[in-house]
């Protein structure tokens, strides 16, 4: 058996070349202060599974909940009595209120078994309250579940499943009751950049200013930009303001390691200075092998298998490369692999270099 010292599995994905910038819309740089969703949480019960549901003797909320919903429904069952139903799941459930959203409007509701049943494939949840932050009800959900796993098992313990079949979803499963209380908008609008970004804060400035006058937006910070908006209808103007363009200012130099999975991503940016890089590997070789000792004719000894184990060590020969002063990613990428390096050399190379102050790059461990 051949073994090595561990290396991390490695996906190198990296813009070969710092491309032109291209405008992008205010929308997808920003968003307007307080226009945002909120979530919303809610418990019930999932019914109709084909032997799937939870084990009530080791869920006791589920038939308390059973039970509850029996009782509301002039359904009364002894005090003592436990059913030990195969078909019902308790499932937690949340799903996200859009902004502005009004009453007898739909959103989607995503279902999550809480107990242990195996699968909630084919069933249907009951009517069940949606509760914000305040506690307040402001949809009610219901509808059949829409599961994209599949599972299966055996008699003997044996399982395969194939995503997740404990969980599912309900397109447009639950009806807005409340809207989200909020006074109208006035006075300035703020916006808020997705990214903190000095450039591009300023140029979103520069951008409004063009098209609505100077004097109109002022950036108070890399992320917040206040505007004063024209006299005139405002849903208008918030159209007009997030349609303009704006070339967003170039990401930071930046290299991603995921020190799990061995991902490394490099930004256009990077750059290396004059560095001279040797990185040599060591193998390890195990080879098992049974030897079998026969005893003597006529003897009273037994067959025996007597393990062997045969290591053997090699350190392959360094391997050097020169990154010259300036070097791009472009160059980067190509002298790593005309080495050959592996991927757990990719990451030690780029650590080393880092150390060094050769890389001209943040290095974020993940």
């Amino acid at each position: 058996m051949r073994r090595s010292i561990p290396s991390i599995a490695l996906a190198l994905a990296a813009l070969l070349v710092s491309g032109p910038a291209f405008a992008e819309r205010i929308k997808d740089l920003a968003q307007v202060a307080g226009v945002r969703g909120n979530a919303l949480v809610g418990y019930g019960l999932v019914v109709g599974l084909d032997g799937s549901g939870d084990r009530t003797s080791q869920t006791p909320f589920t038939v308390q909940s059973l039970k509850a919903m029996l009782d509301q429904l002039g359904v009364s069952i002894p005090p003592g009595v436990n059913p030990q139903t195969k078909n019902v799941a308790a499932v937690a459930l949340h799903a996200e209120l859009p902004p502005h959203a009004k009453p007898g409007q739909t959103i989607d509701v995503t279902v999550s078994s809480i107990g242990n049943a195996g699968s909630l494939r084919g069933g249907a949840l009951l009517m069940a309250p949606l509760k914000g932050a305040d506690g307040q009800v402001y949809a009610i959900a219901q509808g059949n579940l829409i599961v994209s796993g599949f599972g299966a098992s055996g008699r003997d313990g044996s399982r395969i499943s194939v995503n997740a079949p404990n969980g599912g979803s309900i397109p447009n499963g639950a009806t807005v009751e409340r809207a989200v209380p909020g006074a109208a908008p006035t006075g300035v609008v703020t916006l808020n950049l997705h990214e903190f970004d000095f450039t591009t804060a300023s140029r979103v400035v520069a951008a409004v200013d063009r098209a609505f006058g100077p004097g109109h937006a002022r950036a108070l910070d890399g992320v917040t930009i206040e505007i004063d908006p024209p006299q005139g209808d405002r849903i208008a103007f918030l159209s007009q303001l997030e349609s303009l363009e704006v070339n967003p200012g170039a990401a930071a130099a930046k290299v991603i390691v995921n020190a799990r999975s061995g991902t490394v991503v490099m930004g256009g940016q990077v750059t290396v200075l004059p560095a001279a890089v040797s990185h040599g590997s060591l193998t390890v070789s195990i080879v098992e092998t049974a030897q079998v000792s026969q005893p003597g004719a006529f003897s009273d000894g037994v067959t025996a298998v007597v393990p062997e184990s045969s290591i053997e060590i090699r350190e392959g020969g360094d391997r050097m490369f020169l990154f010259e002063g300036g070097s791009s990613l472009e160059a980067i990428v190509r002298a790593v692999n005309a080495v050959g390096a592996a991927p757990g050399d990719i990451v030690a190379i780029l650590e080393a270099l880092k150390r060094a102050g050769a890389l001209r790059a943040e290095l974020e461990v993940i």
